[in-house]
């Protein structure tokens, strides 16, 4: 499972309202790059791909593909409005180390 803290849920259906993409979601991965091996992925997304899981968590559907899902189950993804660091923060329990601006992670 992933969740979204309620702070999340709220920001993800804001930004769903305002991209006029039927059936939207918001879709979870993780990729290479970043200073600390990997890099997570968010986007909004309307395609459901063969072997990807799907969750719902408070009226909001968060998709991840099979592969990612390795390194994210049991994350939860929060949203800080403050002046500093704003925007989506990952609280990974499968992060072993994370760079200083909280967007890469090493397992």
């Amino acid at each position: 499972m992933i969740n979204l803290s309620e702070t999340a849920q709220k920001e993800v259906k804001k930004l769903l309202e305002r991209e006029e993409l039927p059936g939207a979601f918001l879709r979870v991965g993780v990729k290479g790059g970043g200073c600390s091996g990997l890099t997570y992925d968010v986007r909004l997304d309307n395609q459901i791909n063969e072997g990807d899981k799907v969750f719902e968590v408070g009226g909001v559907m968060v998709v991840c593909d099979s592969k990612s899902f390795v390194y994210l189950s049991g994350m939860t993804i929060d949203y800080s409005t403050a002046l500093v660091g704003a925007g989506f923060q990952f609280v990974n329990p499968n992060a072993a180390g994370s760079c200083g601006c909280g967007t890469s992670f090493a397992v």
